[in-house]
């Protein structure tokens, strides 16, 4: 009886394994693509009224610290590259054909984990006309350790055709393609965000002469940022970091002395204050548990923010992690939204059919998936709720009724939620103190 029981689970997960399969293929290869709306989607999810154009832009910014060379008494200079992938209200034509993106899983791929190169299908279209005569929000967003500018594109399509320019950073020395030593991802991070903020800004600047001239209003920006995206939109944002994070850059003197321009109560960081900015998004931002921001840091958060963690992440770490950031951050209007028992990866795009082949690191699917919640889920839960909070802070629309829900989801369906869906969650407000 034993022997049978066995059997019968093994056949079991067989075939929930093979379902799963069929069903991640599917979303890939038929009418359903990353960021489109389930059933049980909640309202704010659905796509905007725009059809969006993406285009990628190399940038360049010059005479950046070379942590990775920096020894005592030497520190050199380089001129550091970015990557941006930009999506924006587009005029398309009947014949136009959307986006495939081309991306990879692994690390570096030499002496980690190996390259494995796959492709997924968009709603974007490739390179299309921008939509003129409007002046539109800006957005820009910043993936984690490692990752891509191609890591939440259910997020910022579905953005773009609301009515925003969206620029997600390719970090140098952060990808899947370049991975390399935590310390320029440290130092690098934030400084990256407020280079594209400003690159962004020339773009649309009249006489720019680039296509997107006109319409990117870098005056009413959001930054949003997922792990080591988190830590660095905070620190943009107001939240200057601890002196313990220098303890990341022993011996590397001038890396030491360029994060200290991060840290809170320096006066060098206090100018780096941005008007610009009107609202934040940290997915699962990183630190608290590491010693690299305290109380004095937090408070410098004024900016309204809006955190999403999971309950059980154990790499940013919730309670002490990111709960304790929230909490932390007096000094701002804020938002903690938590899916419980989700652990780390609640920014996402879902897994990629790929990650299910036979013989890969389980890591490759575990990059994007969660233990316990449906991605494309998770994915439309996120829509719902920045659209919500950013189209607060940059349009002045009134969503209250969407972000001012009781606490727990379970005890009554929340405003924007199908009857019966919005359970395993739970929404924290607070005001500022000051």
């Amino acid at each position: 009886m034993k022997f049978r029981a066995l059997l019968f689970s093994a056949s079991l997960i067989a075939i929930l394994f093979n379902g799963l399969t069929i069903n991640t293929v599917n979303a890939q290869t038929n009418d359903f693509l990353y960021g489109d709306q389930l059933p049980d989607a909640p309202e704010l999810s659905a796509r905007g009224e725009y059809k969006v154009g993406v285009k990628t832009v190399n940038l360049v910014n010059p005479n950046q610290v070379d942590i990775l060379n920096s020894k005592e008494g030497n520190d050199p200079t380089y001129d550091r590259p970015i990557t941006i992938e930009v999506w924006y209200p587009a005029n398309v034509g009947d014949d136009a054909k959307t986006v495939v993106y081309d991306e990879v899983m692994g690390t570096r791929g030499d002496s980690l984990r190996p390259l494995t190169p796959f492709t997924f299908k968009g709603r974007a279209y490739r390179d299309a006309t921008p939509k003129t005569g409007n002046k539109f929000p800006l957005v820009v967003v910043s993936h984690g350790y490692v990752g891509s500018r191609y890591l939440m594109t259910y997020l910022t399509e579905n953005l773009a055709s609301k009515g925003y320019i969206v620029a997600a950073i390719d970090h140098t020395d952060s990808t899947f393609k370049d991975a390399n030593a935590f310390q320029s991802t440290l130092l690098n991070r934030p400084k990256d965000i407020r280079f594209v903020i400003n690159e962004m800004e020339k773009m649309g600047a009249k006489g720019s002469k680039n296509n997107l001239e006109g319409v990117v209003d870098a005056n009413n920006t959001a930054i949003i940022g997922y792990s080591m995206g988190g830590y660095g939109v905070l620190n943009v944002g107001g939240a200057g970091y601890s002196a313990g994070l220098a303890q990341f850059f022993t011996g590397m003197t001038g890396g030491s002395t360029a994060i200290s321009v991060h840290t809170a109560g320096n006066a060098a960081y206090e100018k780096m204050t941005d008007a610009r900015i009107k609202a934040i998004v940290a997915f699962a931002p990183w630190g608290m548990e590491r010693g690299v921001w305290d109380a004095e840091g937090l408070k410098g958060l004024k900016t309204p923010t809006f955190f999403i963690a999971g309950s059980q992440d154990d790499i940013s770490g919730y309670e002490k992690g990111i709960k304790a950031i929230y909490e932390g951050t007096v000094n701002a209007d804020r938002y903690l939204l938590t899916y419980m028992n989700a652990r780390h990866n609640v920014a996402p795009n879902p897994p990629p059919a790929e990650a299910l082949a036979p013989g890969l690191h389980i890591d490759e699917y575990y990059r994007y998936a969660e233990p316990s919640w449906d991605q494309r889920k998770m994915n439309n839960i996120n829509q719902h709720f920045v659209t919500a909070f950013i189209g607060k802070h940059l349009k002045n629309q009134d969503n209250t009724k969407f972000l001012e829900v009781q606490k727990d989801s379970n005890e009554k369906d929340w405003t924007g939620f199908k009857p019966r869906s919005s359970t395993g969650m739970e929404l924290l407000h607070a005001q500022p103190a000051n």
